[in-house]
């Protein structure tokens, strides 16, 4: 059969024009996560952690707006990490612009070992003022983004949703008590950030009652909080992490005996700044 110029070219145009199938450019032997590998530290890296609080009335208006920034170090010696420049401002209502934002000098250099564990416990934060909650709130939101995105990854497969913690109780030293229902990850896919290859992997945790009292305030209520982890598949440093969380509850005020309803919504980022 003999092979015109225009059947050829329509053939080559039909080739270049249909997509090929995703079987075809990502074998299925690719779509794994490193098994039994550890966190590579080759130097100390520093992230930025931004956390927005937005606290709202039950019709969605927002009243009162808080900003903490931190810049959190790992891959000190000894497994350390440390914590600086951290930064809290406050603003009233849905737009006002943030003052000048006030320094936490008690935890400027603020060291540790890098262990989730080890921040529960009783005496861990006695250097800290009562009512720092979301500073507490930084050390262990970045200790729980780390422990999803790093010490899962011999248990995730592609799309298939996990269980982590469930039905367990946690206590918060000078702040209050949490009991985490259900923590489902999920590995949804590959993506890049920061010219890495990255496994994007998602958390969620719905329906957790929780207590606090702390600085005469108490307040009973649920929380529920989800985001994403991009995990560097070379290193599994993190290279970028979200958090959304929702709190509502029945506050008490300090002095006060009426309760008030109370719809706290915050955002968080936490990317690397730097890394020596």
């Amino acid at each position: 059969m003999r092979i015109t110029t225009a059947s050829l070219l329509i053939s080559v145009l039909f080739s270049w024009s249909v997509p090929k199938a995703v079987g075809q450019s990502s074998p299925a032997q690719r779509w794994s996560l490193p098994q039994g590998t550890a966190v590579k530290d080759s130097g100390t890296r520093t992230y930025r952690f931004t956390v927005n609080y937005n606290t709202a009335n039950t019709k969605g208006e927002v009243v009162y707006r808080q900003r903490v920034i931190g810049e959190y170090t790992r891959g000190l010696p000894n497994g350390e990490v440390a914590w600086k420049n951290v930064t809290v401002a406050d603003a009233a209502g849905p737009s006002a612009a943030f003052p000048a934002a006030q320094k936490r000098d008690f935890m400027e250099g603020f060291r540790y070992h890098n262990d989730l564990g080890s921040t529960m416990k009783p005496d861990f934060f006695k250097g800290f003022p009562p009512t720092a909650v979301v500073e507490r709130n930084l050390v262990w939101d970045a200790g729980m983004l780390e422990m999803y995105g790093q010490n899962y990854f011999d248990h995730l497969r592609l799309n298939e949703p996990s269980h982590g913690m469930s039905n367990e109780d946690v206590a918060m030293p000078d702040v209050g008590t949490f009991h985490v229902r259900d923590t489902v990850l999920e590995w949804v896919g590959r993506s890049q950030r920061n010219g890495q290859d990255c496994a994007l992997i998602q958390y969620q945790s719905f329906f957790n009652p929780l207590e606090i009292a702390t600085g005469g305030m108490t307040l009973k209520g649920r929380s529920d909080y989800w985001g994403e982890i991009w995990v560097s598949l070379a290193t599994k440093q993190i290279e970028y992490a979200t958090l959304y969380e929702v709190v509502v509850g029945e506050m008490k005020p300090p002095g006060q005996d009426t309760t008030q309803v109370v719809n706290v919504f915050r955002i968080g980022t936490l990317e690397p700044a730097s890394t020596k």
